[in-house]
């Protein structure tokens, strides 16, 4: 159970849940309640099954590239951190869509909300767990979280109607903030890995 709640936990993070709501939000401008509706249901979509597949395909990919666990962690740490800093600076700029085209798979729910950094995430702990039940409660916990930011898309105005744009942002850089202390920690522990072989 504790391995369901701490995945859980770092996955919502990764998924950075009230910057996403506020961006989707943005994209949305304009749309009436049905399609905004539609649009949140394909990103929900593309969350889950990007989430599924980075989490159960990583560990073929490292050994075809014949990339090693200390590097990838390095990797994807850095590339964690330094969005997770954009965030927390308030210097990522979100994308400008035709009004015409469709935002919600791409690049709403890849590369925005699935981006590089969770990515990387979701592959490393694929490669980390070996045992079945390790990755069974592993799947579950990240599942549940990529269902819950779901959540946050269907429900986006309800919630920034409760919140109000001033606590959302504030609950943006505040969830940016422990991903970089999250990215900090995949670095070092590949660094240590790194260093011991």
């Amino acid at each position: 159970m504790q391995a369901f709640v701490n995945t859980y936990i770092k996955m919502f993070f990764l998924l950075a849940p009230f910057f996403t709501m506020t961006l989707f939000l943005k994209l949305a401008e304009g749309m009436d309640s049905t399609a905004r509706q539609r649009a949140a249901i394909r990103s929900s979509v593309t969350i889950l099954v990007a989430i599924t597949a980075f989490f159960f395909f990583g560990r073929p990919l490292f050994n075809l590239l014949g990339i090693t666990l200390a590097a990838f962690q390095i990797g994807a740490g850095t590339t964690l951190f330094l969005t997770s800093v954009m965030l927390v600076l308030g210097i990522s700029k979100p994308p400008t869509c035709d009004p015409n085209e469709d935002f919600s798979v791409v690049p709403l729910g890849v590369p925005i909300i699935v981006g590089p950094g969770t990515i990387g995430t979701l592959m490393l702990w694929g490669t980390e767990l070996t045992g079945f039940s390790e990755r069974m409660i592993a799947y579950l916990a990240i599942f549940s979280a990529g269902a819950t930011v779901s959540l946050f898309l269907l429900m986006a105005e309800r919630i920034e109607q409760l919140l109000g744009p001033k606590v959302l942002a504030m609950m943006t850089k505040l969830t940016a903030l422990i991903l970089t202390a999250l990215a900090a920690q995949i670095v070092f522990t590949g660094i240590k890995s790194f260093m011991a072989t």
